[in-house]
This record gives C-alpha cells, sequence and structure tokens, in this order.
C-alpha cells in the first residue's frame, strides 16, 4: 500500500481571519443595503431607472434610433476598457505572485508594517486575484447585456405603430435591461473599490479593517450623499443641489 503523505495547511493569525471576515461583511452588506434593501431614500440607482424609462419613451417616439444606439456602445465602451484593465491588473497580481520575496522585503521595511508568513503572502494575493477576476465576469457580464439592449432598441416598434401590442410596457422593460448591464458594471466597479482596501492587508489586518471602513464610507457617500445625486433629484424637487459641494 502506498502511504498519503499529510497535507498541513499554513496557519492564518487569528486576526487575520476576523479582518477578512469583517471585509466581507461590509462588502456583502453595504451590496445588499445600496441595491436591494434601502427603502428611507431613493439612490442613485433608482432615480436613474426613472431617467432610463423616459429615454425609452422618447427612443419610441423617434424614428432613427442612433442615438439610442450610441447611447448603449458609450456603455460599452466603458465595460470594454475596464474588462481590458483588469485583465492587465491580474497579469501583475500574477507577477508579484512569483516575486514574493522582493515584495514581502519592501513592505518590512515600512515601520508601521506587520510582518506576515509567506504563506500568508501567498493567500493575500490570492484573494486579491480572485476579486479581480470577479470583477472580470461583472464586466464581461454587463457587455453581453448591453448586446441585449442593442437588440432590445432595434426591436422597438416604431413610431406609427401605435397599435404595437407591447408599445405600453416596452420603456420599462426597456429601462430594466439598462438597470441590469448598468448593474453588473457597478458591482465590477465596487470590486475596484474593496480590491483596493484589500491591499492594505498587506500592512496588517488592522489597515484592512480601517480601510474597508473608508471604502464603505466613500461609497455611501456617492451613492447617497452626493451633489451629483442631489442634481438628479433636482426634477423631483426633492432637493436642490450645492454648486459649493464636492462629490
Amino acid at each position: 500500500m502506498s502511504e498519503t503523505l499529510p497535507i498541513s495547511l499554513p496557519a492564518v493569525p487569528l486576526r487575520d481571519i476576523a479582518a477578512f471576515i469583517w471585509f466581507m461583511a461590509l462588502w456583502v452588506g453595504y451590496t445588499v443595503m445600496a441595491d436591494h434593501f434601502v427603502t428611507h431614500r431613493r439612490p442613485a440607482a433608482q432615480i436613474m431607472h426613472d431617467y432610463r424609462v423616459r429615454w425609452m419613451e422618447r427612443m419610441l417616439e423617434r424614428d432613427n434610433r442612433m442615438a439610442d444606439v450610441q447611447i448603449v456602445t458609450a456603455h460599452m465602451r466603458s465595460g470594454m476598457m475596464f474588462a481590458s484593465i483588469t485583465i492587465l491588473i491580474m497579469a501583475g497580481v500574477m507577477t508579484i505572485l512569483g516575486n514574493l520575496g522582493k515584495a514581502r522585503e519592501v513592505t518590512s521595511e515600512l515601520s508601521f508594517a506587520i510582518t506576515a508568513s509567506r504563506e500568508m503572502w501567498e493567500i493575500k494575493v490570492i484573494v486579491l486575484m480572485l476579486i479581480f477576476v470577479y470583477a472580470f465576469f461583472k464586466y464581461v457580464w454587463s457587455l453581453r447585456q448591453f448586446n441585449f439592449a442593442l437588440v432590445f432598441i432595434g426591436a422597438a416598434p416604431m413610431k406609427e405603430e401605435v397599435n404595437a401590442k407591447d408599445r405600453e410596457h416596452y420603456p420599462e422593460r426597456g429601462a430594466i435591461l439598462m438597470d441590469r448591464g448598468i448593474n453588473a458594471l457597478n458591482r465590477g466597479l465596487r470590486a475596484y473599490y474593496f480590491g483596493l482596501a484589500l491591499i492594505a492587508w498587506f500592512l496588517g489586518p488592522i489597515y484592512l479593517a480601517a480601510a474597508t471602513i473608508w471604502v464603505v464610507a466613500v461609497l455611501y457617500r456617492r451613492d447617497f450623499r452626493s451633489v451629483t445625486l442631489q442634481t438628479l433629484l433636482e426634477d423631483d424637487g426633492s432637493s436642490k443641489p450645492d454648486a459649493t459641494g464636492t462629490q
């Protein structure tokens, strides 16, 4: 009988486990809160949905839909750009994985950094890689949905087809379709934010916890309290933008 060699798992310090759980809890918690369970105010995504409904209503009144196609194409360019950048980032992360010795040496020279084992560094780099893999899949999925939106616009009833059976619900359906693509794009961007926060983990678990709080604060500010949001709300008369404010 052949003997099986025991597999030894790397020892992960409890403080790193706690920091990573905190990181994931805030990421998932903010995503659920911002995308699903916010009822006390209108987030930017909900406001933009109303604008997209108006856009689709006006699209049905146009004979030439090239302007609408260009709007969707502009969204696709953003997704393609970020997907390409993500591939380059993943290549860079793989380079770090192959040169952990030099990376650890640079970090060890920082007086405020907490030293970690090589195995712990490998775990951190792999987690960082997985975050950008997740972002890449979100960007690609957004591109696919924007392609669906292009077909949807191409199949829209013409201006003279006033009695088309699906005309009444077409604007809402088109807005929802665009919402899905934008939502995937936004989640990819959100992964970038939290990926940047994870870089602080290489300095120590305390820095990861602090950076995660900072990222959530920035996202909350931009999603719920930004001047841009106030400007979008101006049409509803619910608030007025502050020209001197900052996003």
